[in-house]
């Protein structure tokens, strides 16, 4: 069965370590409040909530044959999440400091190798032209792309252009001027983001949308999130009451279900867009009463 939606970018095995306070650049000695090993990364976290909503979920991510990857690899799996891309030569791994309140360093303990000319060509399936014919099928036969911020997945923007399926993009924690993530913003038919470094981000959506995108979203954290779509509307929605446990995985799961609901039918305007929002809503409080990406990996994983 073709995947509904393929989703281009990092899966990781993470360490995560909870703090009273985020260290000061000096030297000094903390005490953890907690500490637990799990999958991460934000393609994954996607790619989770969507299955979880029921989708038929294909992720291209470089995944070593490591320890950790078959970690990573067999968390995906078991959830339903079919996994392309070739073996890369190790696993992404993060070492991420929180506090309870959700802020957060993440240290990157070690990241794959990303050299399509080191890939074997019977892996990728690229031909000559260096074009992956097996993956512009499976976009093709997509209702939707994801591209998330990497840059295997800034190489696949013209084979997801070409593939003319909706583009999602995700570019986080974007100030408005770094250039890595021009091309994601250029190509994208949905901006999802949050409110880390934009300051107003009023004025970025509507920017988003003069430039061609048809919903520009932005999530607010407890607040919960705002979005103007191609009408030049703004929307506002509050975000679920929940006994937060961690807020890791929250945004992507924010995004998978207003992806879902847009899927389902809601749409990109008017009341069918805030009942899209609310679900996003909903969903990201399922991920924040887990210590995972997502609420099915406690059993697989271990709650």
């Amino acid at each position: 069965m073709p995947a509904s939606v393929y989703i281009i970018g990092p899966a990781a095995w993470n360490r995560l370590v909870v703090l009273d306070r985020l260290p000061e650049p000096v030297p000094h000695m903390q005490f953890a409040l907690d500490e637990w090993e799990t999958l991460g990364g934000t393609s994954a976290g996607k790619a989770l909530g969507l299955a979880g909503l029921g989708r038929e979920i294909a992720l291209e991510a470089l995944i070593g044959d490591d320890a950790d990857g078959r970690r990573v690899r067999g968390a995906l799996e078991a959830a339903g999440i079919a996994l392309t891309g070739p073996v890369a030569d190790r696993t992404e791994r993060h070492l991420n400091l929180m506090t309870r309140a959700g802020e957060r360093v993440s240290l990157y303990l070690s990241t794959p190798t990303d050299d399509p000319a080191a890939e074997p060509a019977g892996e990728t399936g690229t031909d000559e032209a260096g074009t992956d014919e097996a993956t512009l099928a499976a976009m093709s036969a997509a209702e939707a792309i994801v591209l998330d911020l990497s840059p295997r997945a800034a190489r696949r923007i013209p084979l997801a252009r070409a593939a003319n399926r909706p583009i999602w993009t995700d570019v986080h924690d974007y100030d408005g001027e770094s250039a890595f993530h021009r091309p994601f913003l250029d190509a994208a038919d949905v901006v999802f983001m949050n409110a880390d470094r934009i300051g107003d981000p009023w004025p970025f959506l509507e920017r988003c949308i003069r430039g061609g995108a048809s919903l520009a979203v932005c999530t607010l954290g407890a607040d919960g999130a705002i979005a103007v779509d191609g009408g030049m509307t703004r929307h506002t929605v509050a975000a679920e009451p929940v006994e937060v446990l961690d807020t890791n995985g929250a945004g992507d799961a924010f995004m998978s279900g207003v992806l879902d609901a847009v899927l389902s039918g809601a749409g990109l305007t008017g009341s069918g867009l805030d009942d899209a929002l609310r679900a996003g809503a909903r969903h990201a409080a399922s991920v924040l009463t887990t210590r995972h990406l997502h609420p099915s990996l406690d059993a697989i994983l271990g709650a």
